[in-house]
């Protein structure tokens, strides 16, 4: 299994990973394994739940949201 170093990890980060470790009764090396995959995990959901909200605006219609049409904004827009 490959060895990764990490330099200059700042105090504060380092004491949060150490106390979350003892949280979970892991060692520091477990408890970074298991943040680098989920963070690479929740990377992979988050450009799908990206590409949902897209598709749902995409096709916004605002009577679905009981929201008015842009026609109607500008028509009340240039009657000011």
């Amino acid at each position: 299994m490959p060895i990764l170093h990490v330099r200059d990890v700042p105090d504060e980060l380092y004491e949060r990973i150490r106390e979350r470790a003892r949280q979970e009764s892991r060692s520091i090396t477990a408890e970074v394994v298991q943040l680098l995959q989920r963070a690479l995990a929740d990377e992979n959901q988050e450009q799908g739940q990206v590409l949902q909200r897209i598709r749902r605006r995409r096709f916004f219609r605002p009577v679905d949201a009981n929201a008015p049409d842009s026609a109607s904004l500008l028509r009340q827009d240039r009657q000011r």
